[in-house]
Parts: structure tokens; sequence; C-alpha cells
């Protein structure tokens, strides 16, 4: 029979030999988990895409626009609403994984857009996003690094883009509802947003197709929209009633297209 092993004292406690192993065990498994979540938070910093210089964007844009029209006749109004300098939101409805290039192709000055973090992994429209300014965004979950990253950008006299909607619209371009995360933000950097509507793109890159075809596409860059809590009013109300009415002066747009197309009145 083996012999028992005995507790020991330390002052006027008692303490177990096997509580002292489980003690460690626990500490060990505690330090592994922090050693994880540091790794991740180094892989997503190193992960900050790294871009063509704004002078090569410049030299290409003329390219790019000429290609734009030539595949999808591409329109663009309201350009005049569009500020050269200072912080903004850009917001807009999702159609197609063409949205950002299709409304950063005449926008003059250096911007970023925030993309599905899943699609940075996908054969050359990932390498292409983070070469013309994406941020990777974790939409399942909050993503702290990619919301702190755009309030300094925008804190620093930038332009970011966002898709409130959170992913692609319904197949006959209706909006899905707009999430609050960029009322929220131009709240906190206390900036305007720019929202604009793109029209025709579910027709260019419909769900369920590998790859684009050629259609009519429309932008629209609406008048700057300013937000203005009411008194009293809590953060969460606010950003609920400034995302419906965001939805609202985007999805308009994107209605009277809707009615374009189908005839009806």
């Amino acid at each position: 029979m083996k012999d028992e092993v005995k507790a020991f004292k330390i002052g006027k406690y008692s303490f177990h030999p096997s509580s002292f192993i489980l003690f460690l065990r626990v500490s060990a498994l505690g330090e592994t988990s922090t050693s994880i979540a540091r790794g991740r938070q180094r892989n997503a910093a190193a992960r900050a895409p790294q871009m063509f210089p704004q002078w090569v964007l410049e030299i290409m844009r003329p390219a790019v626009h000429s290609l734009f029209r030539l595949l999808w006749r591409i329109d663009y109004r309201g350009t005049e609403n569009i500020p050269l300098k200072g912080s903004v939101i850009i917001a807009a409805n999702h159609q197609s994984y063409i949205d950002p290039f299709w409304i950063g192709v005449i926008i003059k000055r250096p911007m970023r857009f925030l993309a599905w973090s899943e699609s940075f992994d996908w054969p050359v429209i990932g390498k292409l996003m983070e070469l013309f300014g994406a941020w990777p965004l974790e939409i399942e979950r909050s993503d702290p690094t990619a919301i702190r990253r755009s309030l300094q950008y925008l804190r620093d006299g930038g332009a970011v883009v966002i898709f409130p909607e959170g992913g692609r619209c319904l197949p006959d371009g209706e909006l899905m509802r707009f999430k609050n995360g960029a009322v929220r933000m131009a709240l906190e950097a206390n900036v305007p947003i720019l929202p604009v509507t793109i029209r025709g793109g579910h027709r260019v890159w419909p769900k369920g197709y590998r790859f684009p075809r050629l259609a009519k596409v429309e932008v629209i860059y609406h008048p700057l929209h300013y937000i203005t809590p009411r008194a009293g009013e809590d953060t969460r109300s606010f950003a609920r009633r400034e995302s419906d009415r965001l939805a609202e002066i985007i999805g308009k747009a994107v209605k009277s297209d809707k009615k374009a197309v189908t005839g009806d009145k």
C-alpha cells in the first residue's frame, strides 16, 4: 500500500500537494489561453493590408474608369457632393463585390473601405481589395481592431467607406436592414456621412454567379448627411433612427431604379 501524501502548512493555512498541482495546471491553461489570444491579436495586426501608394492609384484611375465605362456603361450622378478633403464616412448599399471600386474610382483622395475579413482569402478579388485600400472587418462579431483603425483614420481627416447592410443586398436589389455601425462611428468621430446609392450592381453580379456580367450601372452621391442626437435620446435609439434614415435616403433611388426596370408606376 502506497504511503499517503500528507498536507503541509504555511502559517495557519494547510495545503495538500494535489491542490498545488491543480493550481499549476489551471495557471498553465490560463497562460496558454492568453498566449493564443495574444497570437491572434498579432496575426490581426500583421494582416493590415499593404496597399498601392496613392500616386500609383492616381495613375491607374483614368484607365480603370474607362474600363468601367466600357464594361458597364457606368454613370455617376451627384459628384459635386463628394468632399475632396476633411473627414467623412461614405455609406453605400452593397450590390456586388465590385462596389468599392465603382464608388472610389472617381473620388480623387486617399480613402479606405471596410470589407468582410473572409473575402481577403479569395483569389484575385482578395488581393485587389488589399492593394486598393481595404481593411478586414469581422462582420459576425464585434471587431475593435477594425473600428479603432477606422476611427483614427477619420480623426486624421480621412475618408472611410462602409456598407451598413453587412452583406450583399437581396436578389432583386432591395436593401437589407442597415446595421448601426456607420452611424455609431460617425457619432464617435463627429464626422458627416456621404450616402451613396449603387443601382444595377445586383444585375452585374447576382448571388450564385461566379463571375460578373455586363449590365448598366449607376452610382449616385447624395448630399452630406449630418447626424445629431435629440435631447435626452439614448445612443441605441439614436443609432437605430439614423440608420433607418440613412437606409431611406439610399434606398429611395434603388426603388426608383426597380420601377424603371419593371415598368411599375
